[in-house]
């Protein structure tokens, strides 16, 4: 099941100034500010919803995807929003960020960040340079090293390439829940300053691992799998989103997810994949107006869980 049609059918009204076709997205009007949170080892504020680019942009580089990817991009941006998360690993994904970012000209707009996923230093490299020249920048604001995959090669050129000024902050991820003990031992070194990894509200695994200890410690967290792999739409399919939800802002079962995962102090930002103007502008505004505190949190996990 796919996100098509779900919104709509969660709607308690329309998102406050949302754009008919996305294309025409406009700065927030006043009360629709994204909310903003803190990198912690560097005080630097970033939205709490980013995009993320695993499939949607990986595109033909044709006039009608590159108008839709346009689209997003200024939709992002002109929302507030800033973090964009690629990877080498999705194919002509990083090339149409590339693309985009440079003939719209928002290079100074948007938090770039991508992955390195190879053994080896010179192939790391390698992979990296590839990196910079499609996403067409000298430098990255993220660099991941993805699955862990060789992580302590990576973790020595990284610090290298942050001296030189390629990229200004490291990250590690992975996408499965097994692996949250070894992202927990590695945040404790203090060494990345961001940790990526799947978190939804039918995904709460961490909470009890990697959140608790990238909050003591001060390392960032991007969510991805914001929706579960789109599942999350599926159990909603036909459902009315909750009355109650209105009390914490949230008009759309999309900022309903998202909110959830938002509102955990942990949590920097989460970058659902979209390709979908529309979807971009309601995913956006989960990153306004009042956060569920934690009664509330556990009110909608629940009701989530009894779907």
């Amino acid at each position: 099941m796919s996100r098509r049609g779900a919104p709509a059918q969660g709607m308690v009204g329309p998102a406050p100034g949302r754009a008919a076709g996305g294309s025409n997205a406009r700065a927030p009007a006043p009360g629709e500010e994204l909310i903003k949170r803190a990198i912690p080892v560097s005080g630097e504020q970033i939205p709490p919803i980013g995009l993320g680019t695993y499939q949607v942009f990986d595109v033909a580089a044709n006039p009608s995807s590159r108008a839709r990817l346009e689209a997003v991009l200024l939709s992002l941006v002109e929302r507030g929003g800033s973090l964009v998360d690629s990877s080498p690993m999705y194919g002509r994904a990083e090339a149409r960020v590339g693309d985009v970012v440079a003939e719209l000209d928002l290079r100074q707009s948007v938090f770039l960040a991508t992955k390195v996923w190879t053994s080896g230093h010179d192939a790391g490299v390698r992979q990296m340079k590839a990196s910079l020249r499609l996403l067409r920048t000298q430098a990255v604001d993220l660099m991941q090293i993805h699955n862990l995959v060789d992580w302590k090669t990576h973790t020595a050129t990284l610090k290298q390439w942050q001296q030189q000024g390629r990229v200004r902050y490291i990250g590690i991820t992975h996408y499965h829940e097994g692996a949250y003990a070894d992202l927990e031992r590695l945040i404790k070194t203090r060494q990345y300053a961001f940790v990526q990894l799947n978190y939804s509200i039918a995904e709460r695994e961490a909470e009890d691992t990697v959140l608790p200890a990238a909050q003591e410690l001060g390392v960032a967290v991007i969510a991805n799998r914001p929706f579960a792999k789109a599942s999350l739409f599926s159990r909603v399919r036909g459902k009315a989103l909750p009355e109650w939800a209105q009390e914490f802002d949230c008009r759309s079962w999309a900022q309903f997810f998202l909110k959830y995962i938002v509102s955990h102090p942990a949590v920097t930002c989460a970058i659902p994949a979209t390709a979908n103007p529309e979807h971009m502008e309601d995913n956006m505004m989960a990153g306004v107006g009042r956060l569920p505190d934690g009664p509330m949190r556990r009110r909608m996990a629940k009701h989530v869980d009894e779907l």
